[in-house]
């Protein structure tokens, strides 16, 4: 496993992670994450405008935080290198926020569709609870839709890499991976609404994907200024990789400031007294030097790449090409 993740991802998956650990800590005082942080319908009291971000750091178990962010760790990674740290953030950020508001959308159809605005009560399994109450508890929690954003894009920008599916025992092309996903959550939306999962919000996470990336083929040059990606090198059109592929640096921030960590250590070796040191045997010497001479050949041959891939388009690489290029995405 490569641990050498972007900032971003990393920051996410040790949000999520942290967020869960406190949810499970606090369910023991009998606070609730889920009534106070996930998404509420928003004609409910429980309702708050900062659900509609909170929710997608939010998670209902084990299972659901681990494959959302195994999904994050295996698909973002490789799209924050392609995009930068600073659009990748956004575009996740979005696609969670379009999801929120697909489910709400939903869930007001499904409001009106059953006249429950008639109503001033529901009669649930045997029970009458207040129609209130019974609002409240149309909650939703989870980063599946900005994952399923996530998916989406690596979809496009990769379409022709061969994934292995468990259980499919043949490789599949990331494009049909992407358009089977799609396929099953609208087929269990509109077959299977009721199973507590919220399909329609992980399509709404594909769709403002979709269209934001839509957007940025549509204006690759945008300079829509630092949140928005800065310059639109890059990821605009996916026609080219911005020039801070393998050095996780936001396009708009340029060198990241130094840690504390760093600064620390700086200072302690500003006020170390120099010693001298004689080596008599070069080897390590010539095989450092023989490293990096391999590891700048490897970085002028990545930077040639994506000069071809700027100027003619990913689909302009050969398949020796496009392999070397998804290799370093991965280092």
């Amino acid at each position: 496993m490569n641990l050498n993740m972007p900032p971003v991802t990393k920051n996410l998956i040790i949000i999520n992670l942290l967020m869960y650990l406190g949810k499970v800590v606090l369910n023991r005082y009998g606070i609730d994450f889920d009534e106070l942080l996930g998404l509420h319908f928003f004609l409910s009291s429980d309702f708050k405008l900062y659900q509609l971000f909170t929710y997608m750091f939010v998670h209902g178990g084990l299972e659901h935080i681990f494959f959302n962010m195994f999904a994050v760790w295996m698909f973002g990674r490789i799209m924050e290198q392609v995009m930068g740290s600073q659009r990748f953030l956004f575009f996740y950020i979005v696609c969670g926020l379009g999801a929120g508001l697909m489910q709400e959308g939903v869930q007001y159809i499904h409001y009106l569709y059953d006249g429950l605005n008639a109503y001033n009560s529901v009669n649930l399994e045997g029970y009458v609870i207040p129609m209130e109450a019974y609002l409240n508890r149309w909650t939703t929690v989870g980063a599946s839709g900005a994952v399923y954003g996530v998916l989406l894009s690596f979809g496009m920008t990769f379409p022709e890499e061969r994934m292995f599916i468990i259980p499919i025992p043949v490789p599949i092309k990331a494009k049909w991976f992407v358009i089977g996903y799609a396929v099953i959550e609208l087929l269990s939306a509109l077959g299977n609404p009721g199973d507590g999962v919220a399909h329609m919000a992980h399509l709404g996470g594909m769709l403002f994907g979709l269209a934001l990336i839509l957007y940025w083929r549509k204006h690759p040059g945008d300079r829509g200024g630092r949140f928005f990606g800065g310059s639109g090198n890059g990821f605009g059109g996916f026609s080219g990789y911005n020039n801070h592929y393998t050095r996780y640096e936001d396009i708009t921030y340029g060198e990241r400031k130094p840690s504390m960590w760093q600064r620390v250590k700086s200072w302690f070796q500003a006020r170390r007294k120099p010693k001298m040191r004689v080596h008599i045997n070069n080897s390590k010497h010539s095989a450092d030097m023989e490293w990096n001479q391999q590891k700048k050949e490897r970085e002028e041959e990545i930077d040639r790449i994506l000069a071809k891939v700027k100027q003619g388009g990913y689909e302009s690489l050969t398949a020796d090409e496009k392999k070397k290029l998804f290799d370093a995405s991965q280092r």
